[in-house]
This record gives structure tokens, C-alpha cells and sequence, in this order.
């Protein structure tokens, strides 16, 4: 099985964060893109990176004119303002995909988020819309949550952060502004891929 592992290519985690205006790609927009480098694992295990060194923002032209107002209240985004001044879809998602195969160059590029289904729903649609590919395949998706739910023996839905131990937790503020989150989650995924689990004699987090 190592030996196996040692002939794969290392994985390269990306922490992705997305703000929208509404549930599902489509019908609304996706409003802005942020991405940092949170590391890399191979055989040996996982190295953290520092998720300030490599990063990406955009902040992107909506592609239609709905959009629930709580949606796009979250990120306090403008939508008159990204009309005029939003990156075009189709442009920005060309740079993101060229920024993830530069970022991965050797290991193969794995998105992250928290929780990641939302994010990652946006992001794919975008990427096979704008671009026709992926730079993560159709699969290449890991879901913080369901890590640590996995790691602490808990049902995925009895999952929050305020449930975890907080030295797991990024001491950044969650700002939903999707560069600081998604260098927050990053900070999250690094703790997580270290942490051993908790400590069979101690009580498990309500």
C-alpha cells in the first residue's frame, strides 16, 4: 500500500471559498472567487503551506438578473458595482484554472472548503461552463467537514465549529470576504490533516 502511495502524485489542497447570490449556479451568479494553497500530501504525509504565499481573487460579472437579497446580503457584494466592473466569467475562470495548474505543478490539485458541496457546486459549474474542463477533475473535492466528522467519530450533521476543539480552529475572523476565508479554511485544513483525532480518555465534543 505504501508503496503504492509513493508512485502517486502528491496531492496540492486548495482552499476555495465562493460568495453568490443565490443557492445553485444558473439561475444566479457566482459573485467572487478566492483560492490559497493550503499544502501538499504524499506518502510521507501532510506538509502545511503558508496560505498567504499563493492566492487568487476575482470578483466576477453576474450572469443573470436574479438573486435572493439574505443571498447576496452574506457577502455585502454590490451587483450594480460587479456589472460594470466584474470580471468577465469566462476570462476569470481561464486565470483560475491557469493559476491551479501553476500552484500544482507535480501534484494533483484537490479543492477543499467548509463546508465544501456549496463551493464546490459553483465552482465546477462555472469551470465546465466558462472553460470546458476542470483543473480538478469532476472529483477532486474534500469536504473539511466531513473530515473532521470522520476524524471525531461524530455524525456529519452534528458537525459545526463551534463543535470543534478550538485549537483546530483558525484564529482569523470568518468575514465572508472569499480570499479571507478561503486563507482561513486553509489555516482549518492544515490543523485538521495533523490532527490525530481526539484523545480516547477525553469526552467528545457536544
Amino acid at each position: 500500500m505504501a508503496e503504492r502511495a509513493r508512485r502517486v502524485k502528491p496531492s496540492r489542497y486548495i482552499s476555495v471559498d465562493i460568495e453568490a447570490d443565490g443557492p445553485i449556479p444558473g439561475p444566479y451568479s457566482m459573485l467572487s472567487l478566492g483560492a490559497a494553497v493550503a499544502g501538499t500530501q504524499d506518502a510521507d504525509g501532510f506538509t502545511a503551506a503558508d496560505p498567504e504565499q499563493q492566492t487568487f481573487y476575482r470578483e466576477l460579472r453576474p450572469i443573470g438578473e436574479e438573486f435572493v437579497p439574505e443571498a447576496l446580503a452574506v457577502s455585502g457584494l454590490d451587483r450594480e458595482r460587479l456589472k460594470a466592473e466584474g470580471a468577465e466569467p469566462a476570462v476569470a475562470l481561464a486565470e483560475f484554472a491557469e493559476w491551479v495548474r501553476e500552484v500544482s505543478s507535480g501534484a494533483q490539485p484537490v479543492m477543499c472548503g467548509y463546508p465544501a458541496p456549496y463551493d464546490w457546486t459553483f465552482l465546477y459549474w462555472y469551470l465546465i461552463r466558462f472553460t470546458g474542463a476542470s483543473p480538478f477533475g469532476h472529483s477532486g473535492c474534500l469536504d473539511m467537514k466531513t473530515l473532521y466528522a470522520t476524524k471525531a467519530g461524530l455524525p456529519l450533521r452534528a458537525v459545526a465549529k463551534g463543535t470543534m476543539p478550538r485549537h483546530l480552529l483558525s484564529r482569523r475572523r470568518h468575514t465572508h470576504h472569499a480570499l479571507d476565508d478561503a486563507v482561513e479554511q486553509a489555516e482549518l485544513l492544515a490543523n485538521l490533516m495533523n490532527w490525530p483525532g481526539p484523545d480516547a480518555s477525553a469526552p467528545v465534543p457536544d
